[in-house]
This record gives structure tokens, C-alpha cells and sequence, in this order.
């Protein structure tokens, strides 16, 4: 972890401090495509006014109404055991302020990616800026995460950015054989669970390390 560094406001300061982000978590990931979206996007954009000076270091940072955006580290690791392709469909539970998203859509295209966001306010304020920052094909709908989103499914993936007890039945559901589900599992102590959907719909699984996320909200 590098200090929070002052920030006249440049592209060129956060480009900097970007870079250094990306040589942080480098360690923690195989696949190279991921840090190229982690340099694509700026993650500046996606944090409060006030946090800016913040938005590089790699931990987690509120972003309102009781959530955050996670650190990059965990972003990376997620994306990471997904193994995107570029045009698979996936489907993202708990939007937030669409930093996770933005990342997404780097490696499988803006078009492919849906988001569904339990609050209002932060879905409209994920939606804004990710307009602002060209990855406004990133759908969002505001509902219960439980409940995924049948519209576009079947999915290739999805992820959950929040933790759950388990994986929904209606999040499985909609994701194909074949196609592989990760969240962060528990209520206290949370592991982070990859599931590759079997032909059966029986999910198999592996774990990947403690974690620690906001829980998700809905009934």
C-alpha cells in the first residue's frame, strides 16, 4: 500500500498514481488483460469529490448510504478467477458507484455487462458516471440482487460485489451450463467462492480466501 498522495487535480498526477496501483496488485493476478483494465479505467471518477486523494491506495473507500468501493486488489483478483472473454454476457450484483463494472466492461465490452443495484440513489449516480466516463452501454436496473435479472439471461458469468449467505437460486439460474458464479460467501467470516455451473445446475466449487464485503441488502 502506497500513501495517499497529493493531487493537484492533473490527468497527469492520477495517471501516475493509477500506474503505481497497478504495479501494486500486479502479484496478484495472471492474466495481463486485467491490469490493462485496471489501467483503462479511472478510478478517481468513480469515488467522492472529498476521497480523490484516496482513489489510487489499494483499500476499500465509502461511497454512501453504508457501502463502498472495494480495493482494487480484490477487484483484480475477482476479475482475475472470471477468466472474461470479450463478449460474454455477465451479470453483476450490487452496482455501487460502478467502478467494478467499469472494469468489467474492459475486458467483456460495455454492452455485455448488467448490473443490478438494491439503491436508487447510487444507481443513478453509477449510471452518470459511467456515461461520463464512455462506458454508458453498462445496463442497471434497481431491484433485489437475489432476484439476478432474466431479462438478458442466460449470463456466462456472474459476480456478486456484496457478501451472501449463499448463491440465489435465481442468480444460478440464469447463468448457463458451463458458465461460473463468484461471490463472497458467509455472513461473519466470508471465503470467496468460484462455482462452475454443471449441466445438472449443480454448482461446482472452489475456494479462494478470506474476504470481507458489505453484506447485501434486500428482503
Amino acid at each position: 500500500m502506497f500513501d495517499r498522495f497529493s493531487s493537484d487535480g492533473s490527468d497527469d498526477d492520477y495517471e501516475t498514481a493509477r500506474e503505481r496501483m497497478v504495479r501494486t496488485v500486479a502479484d496478484r493476478v495472471d492474466d495481463d488483460r486485467v491490469l490493462e483494465a485496471l489501467r483503462a479505467v479511472p478510478r478517481h471518477e468513480f469515488v467522492p469529490p472529498d476521497r480523490r486523494g484516496d482513489a489510487y491506495r489499494d483499500q476499500p473507500l465509502p461511497i454512501g448510504d453504508g457501502q463502498t468501493i472495494s480495493a482494487p486488489h480484490m477487484v483484480a483478483i475477482m476479475a482475475d478467477r472470471l477468466e472474461f472473454e470479450p463478449g460474454e454476457d455477465v451479470l453483476e450484483i450490487g452496482t455501487g458507484c460502478g467502478y467494478h463494472a467499469a472494469v468489467t466492461a474492459e475486458l467483456v465490452g460495455a454492452e455485455h455487462v448488467y448490473s443490478v443495484e438494491y439503491g436508487a440513489d447510487l444507481a443513478e449516480q453509477a449510471r452518470e458516471r459511467l456515461t461520463e466516463t464512455e462506458y454508458g452501454d453498462v445496463s442497471i436496473r434497481v431491484g433485489d440482487g437475489r432476484e439476478g435479472w432474466a431479462d438478458h439471461a442466460p449470463y456466462d458469468a456472474a459476480y456478486f460485489t456484496c457478501a451472501t449467505p449463499s448463491f440465489p437460486d435465481s442468480v444460478v439460474e440464469q447463468v448457463r451450463p458451463g458458465g461460473r458464479l463468484l461471490a463472497p460467501v458467509g455472513t461473519g467470516f466470508q471465503t470467496l467462492v468460484l462455482a462452475e455451473k454443471r449441466g445438472d445446475g449443480s454448482l461446482e466449487r472452489s475456494e479462494h480466501g478470506g474476504v470481507r464485503f458489505v453484506r447485501m441488502r434486500g428482503e
